[in-house]
């Protein structure tokens, strides 16, 4: 088989070549290339004639996945698939395997991080501080007491849930699946409309789909608590960025924490995001550190080798 590395998996060196001999020591051919290509001609350079190709979060669509004729297998170093054409995939038979889990500390982690940038004006004091001013004008709030609702409740959304409680915080939930242990650690599920009006945070980990696109609008803004705050680590286009933006100036809400976008960064500097109040940004950063990668590349690899094996594995 030849199995072709895409782009970087952002671990080191050593680590990569310890993943590689032992594939190549089954009697495989792996290439694995140092940068992330930026068009679908390099793209296509590059796996053409693969067996099984490993990416991140790189789009590859149909047009790619038609002209790769030995393609079987596809381990995606992400959680989201969506960046993917799994019809086409599904109608070669394609295996696809994501790395489910690999980040859940590290998404769950920097959720919190945006809610204490917000409650506790950390950019703006950070900014103060710097221009010789003062504390005035900037008194925070407390997450202890609060009511924070989460929807979605799957390996992250349950960690934010945990993490929560340990605050001090009010649980509440919105999810298709009710989990027993949150259930037991206090977290009520609740309709989405009331878990929208009794929230001071509303935090969002659920996937990207048809029925997710564009979940919270203007409406949903409008049941908010005034004081309350939106996070975003999940997919940018669940949220209606303009209804979004629209809310933070009528104040509809009080601030936002958004690391992922209705685009993958850079985004454009004339953005109206950047124009808008009370508003933190992160450049898709939530799943990033060096223990996630480590992981992640764990997780890409005994995918693959398990398909190798013919062992099952969960696909999506």
């Amino acid at each position: 088989m030849k199995i072709v590395i895409l782009e970087p998996l952002s671990i080191s060196p050593s680590q990569l070549q310890r993943y590689v001999d032992e594939l190549q020591q089954l009697g495989h051919s792996v290439v694995h290339y140092p940068d992330r290509p930026n068009d679908t001609p390099t793209i296509l350079s590059r796996v053409q004639d693969a067996d099984v190709v490993v990416l991140t979060n790189l789009p590859f669509p149909k047009e790619v996945i038609s002209q790769c004729a030995n393609l079987k297998m596809i381990s995606v170093a992400f959680t989201g698939v969506d960046h993917i054409d799994l019809e086409a995939c599904k109608d070669r038979n394609i295996v696809v395997c994501n790395a489910a889990g690999y980040s859940t500390h590290s998404v769950a982690e920097l959720t919190f991080g945006l809610i204490f940038s917000l409650l506790r004006n950390i950019l703006l004091c950070d900014h103060n501080i710097r221009m010789g001013r003062t504390r005035s004008g900037l008194i925070g709030n407390e997450l202890h007491g609060k009511t924070l609702g989460v929807i979605g409740t799957g390996a992250i959304g349950a960690q934010v849930c945990q993490i929560a409680t340990a605050f001090g915080c009010k649980v509440i939930a919105y999810s298709r699946t009710k989990k027993a242990d949150l259930q037991q650690l206090g977290v009520q599920y609740v309709a989405l409309n009331e878990m929208l009006q009794r929230s001071d945070v509303v935090s969002l980990h659920l996937p990207l789909n048809s029925e997710t696109k564009g979940m919270l609008d203007l409406h949903s803004f409008q049941m908010m608590k005034k004081t309350a705050l939106l996070i975003n680590c999940a997919r940018g286009p669940i949220v209606n960025t303009k209804d979004l933006l629209r809310a933070l100036d009528l104040k509809l809400i009080a601030g936002a924490g958004l690391d992922v976008f209705d685009q993958e960064p850079p985004l454009d500097s004339s953005s109206p995001l950047f124009q808008a109040e009370n508003l933190v940004v992160t450049p898709h950063v939530a799943f990033a550190t060096h223990e996630a990668f480590e992981n992640r590349a764990q997780i890409v690899f005994e995918n693959i080798l398990q398909w190798l094996n013919d062992t099952p594995i969960n696909q999506v």
